[in-house]
Order: C-alpha cells, then structure tokens, then sequence
C-alpha cells in the first residue's frame, strides 16, 4: 500500500474528527473502517461520515491508532471503551496496548481479583482472549479480559473438578457424579450467559452410563478428552467429537493401573497420542501412560514410581510432556525437577537437584506443585511463587512471587497472560508483560 494522503472526516455523535487514510488503515481489513477501502487499500469514500456512537470513546481509539498507545481518561469508563472498540473491531489492537507478547522472564504483577464466593478455589484456566474462569466447588466464575464477571456456571452442588476453553465463547466442564441422582460427567456452557449448550454422554454396549468426569483436553482436530469413572466399566478415557458432541472411541483403564482418576491429560501434536498422568494426592503413586488411540491393546509407554522407597523425596507430583515430544518433565514437593527420555527404554528419571535448597521450607498446608510449557519457557509453582526456567539446561531465570494470598494452589497462562490462583485465600493474580515502547 502507497501512503496515503486522502483526509477522512467523521462525525461521531455530533464531534467532528479528522484523520488520514493512512491512519483507517491501521485498525485493518476486518475493522469497521476496513469497508472504507478496496482491495489496493484506496480509500473510496469522500464527504463526511456520520457515526452515532460516544464521540469521547472514538477520541481514544483514533489516538491508539496514531500512536499506537493506550490512553483512558478518568471520565470514560473501561466498560464503556471496550463495547466501542468491539463496534469497531478494535478489541486486538486495545488488548495489545495494554499488555505486550508474553514472555515469562519480562511478565509483571499486575492486578489481584477477590472472588466472590467463600472458602477456596479449585483450578483456574486462562481464555484464549485474556479472561479466565475459576473453578470453585460447584459453580465456575467466568471473567472476560477486563475482569468483568459473567453470570457463574451453576452446577447445582456438583464438584467441578476441570474446565476447558473450546474458544471465547464456550467452556467444557467435567463434574463429578452424584449419587442417586445420575448427574456429572462433562457438559459445554456459554461463557457469557452460564447456559447449558450440550451434555456429553457415555455409553457402555450401546447403553447410556452415568460417570464422573475428571481431567480435560483437547486436540487441534477438534476432539476432546476426558478421564472418566463410572459405576461398572466406564473406567477410563473418553473422546468426543467437539463439532457434533458425540462420543467416537473409549481407552478403557487396564487391570493394575490408573487412567480413570487422572489429574492431567496432555494431547501430543504429531504424535496421535495423549499423555495420562494420575498424581498424589488421588492416588499414593503417580502413574504416567502415553495412549495411542489407534491399538489399545497395550500402552504406548507408560512408568510409576511405585517402585520408589517409602518416604523417598523423589515422588513425582506432576507431569508435563516437553514441546518435542521426545521427553516428560516431572517435579517432586521440593521443586525439583525430572526429565524423562521416552526413546529410551530404562524408564529412569534424570533429576535435577538446584530446587533442593526448598528442602525444610514447607508451609503448614503447602500446594503440590504444578508444570506448565510456554513459548519455550517452562513453569513451576512452589507455594507462594512460580519459578521460570529457559534454556536447554532448564535454568531458572526467573521467579514470580506475591505476598498475599498464601500457597499457589493452581496457575495458568493464555491470551498473554498468567493467572495464579491461591488457596489459602479466595483471590487470583494476574500477570502481563509490558507492551514495547512504540
């Protein structure tokens, strides 16, 4: 595109502004102003445009688009500015001006949220678009990206024991089961009304079973997995299809082993095969599977540390597959972290003994501690802080820390951002990281 030189005059609600075409073209194709230009971005318009919306919220967003800078005065409302910038299709372009890429070594403390409901939180998952939802006992919180709450998914006393995010729009929920009632399982909700979409069944030689459904996750080709426990034999995996919400296969538990009860599932891109991971405290050992969906007749791969001696400091607390598949990452109580080579065969875990010095520091009621892998940095929270570790060594670079709130008990990071969910206290952090000076 030429710079353009064509000003462009808007009244917005009785206001008149002016700009330049060079300036519309910023916001982008797919932007209200996008219309305004043909496909060599020439502008094709002339004369005044009439707009009927807050002169005072198009005054911030043309000031974004100039300088690329965020600036909200204290007369306009947050709210307000942030339905403007969805009516112009500016939503990506405020998001990035409050918070820049993520990176886990730059991030910032940058607000705490006090939840609504007593006693403590379950698990906390961050949105592709910067919200997040908090899992607390039965009832689910949804927050968009301004922290504004939805109305709560109700699950009528139901423990919630996962949530997955399908897109903005829309969570999956795994509950337990109720006894007599033949409720749980896993249903899809909307996020921004708390509304029961779909209920996703389990079927057993053609008859419809009722189960409790535990840890999620999702495929890129639109599947979604589920540990299942039920009454008889619906112990294990199941997976449905996330278009039509229909069950398509089942890898049932085998004998001496755990799937049902597993606390983490991890879909392996390019690998057709799901990471299963059962940890303590829901079981006194932790046993990890890799399944390949496609002969269920025997496990891929699969490790415990049953083996390990009674008091060993060196039991596995949690489990996380690395990003070239060829390796699985584990932490002890202590922080310390395991690596595993799945191309090997002796099953041993490498450890890595920098995290010892925690050794003796345990609160009264510490948070096992939990792994996450982002963007090539990898995560572990660690009562009050989560540490960052980078490199092809895994060396910690960084730790985030907050003095409120208590132990972490769970975290999660998406839409550029890292939510930190504590338990001792009803409250979750956010971090960012800064945007780039422009």
């Amino acid at each position: 595109m030429g710079i353009q030189r064509d000003r462009v005059k808007f009244n917005v609600g009785g206001k008149i502004f002016e700009t330049t075409a060079t300036t519309l073209a910023i916001a982008g194709r797919n932007s209200y102003f996008g219309s305004m230009f043909d496909e060599n971005w020439d502008i094709q318009t002339s004369g005044e445009h009439f707009i009927d919306r807050n002169p005072d919220c198009f005054a911030v967003l043309l000031d974004l688009l100039r300088t690329g800078e965020l600036h909200i005065p204290p007369h306009v409302p947050e709210k307000l500015l942030v339905g403007e910038a969805h009516f112009y299709g500016l939503l990506d372009h405020v998001r990035s001006a409050k918070w820049g890429q993520f990176d886990g070594n730059r991030i910032r403390f940058s607000r705490s949220v006090m939840g609504r409901a007593p006693g403590d939180g379950t698990a906390i998952r961050a949105s592709p678009d910067g919200g997040c939802c908090v899992a607390h006992g039965s009832v689910v919180h949804v927050y968009n990206w301004i922290m504004e709450e939805h109305p709560p998914i109700n699950l009528d006393y139901q423990r919630v024991n996962d949530v997955g995010w399908i897109d903005a729009g829309n969570v999956v929920v795994g509950a337990c089961e109720r006894l007599g009632r033949g409720d749980g399982g896993m249903a899809l909700f909307s996020t921004s009304t708390g509304e029961l979409r779909h209920r996703f069944q389990v079927t057993h030689e053609g008859h419809v079973k009722s189960y409790t459904a535990g840890a999620l996750s999702f495929s890129s080709d639109h599947r979604i997995f589920a540990s299942c426990k039920g009454r008889s034999n619906e112990y294990g995996i199941g997976v449905w299809d996330q278009v039509t919400g229909n069950q398509i296969d089942f890898y049932y538990e085998p004998p001496g082993w755990s799937l049902g009860d597993a606390d983490r599932l991890q879909w392996l891109h390019g690998t057709n095969c799901l990471l299963v991971a059962t940890l303590f405290p829901r079981k006194d050992n932790c046993y990890i599977s890799l399944l390949d969906f496609r002969d269920k007749t025997t496990m891929a791969w699969s490790w415990t540390d049953a083996a390990a001696p009674p008091g060993d400091d060196r039991r596995v607390r949690d489990a996380i597959a690395m990003n070239e598949t060829t390796s699985i990452c584990v932490v002890n109580e202590y922080e310390a972290l395991g690596f595993m080579d799945l191309r090997g065969t002796s099953g041993s875990v490498r450890w890595c003994s920098r995290s010892r010095l925690m050794k003796g520091k345990m609160p009264d009621e510490p948070c096992y501690p939990k792994l996450a892998l982002h963007g090539g940095q990898l995560f572990s929270s660690m009562n009050d802080s989560i540490s960052v570790f980078c490199g092809p060594d895994w060396v910690l670079t960084s730790r985030l820390r907050r003095s409120h709130g208590g132990s972490i008990c769970d975290f999660s990071i998406g839409g550029d951002r890292l939510f930190a969910l504590h338990s001792e206290e009803n409250v979750f952090d956010i971090w960012e990281t800064p945007s780039p000076p422009t």
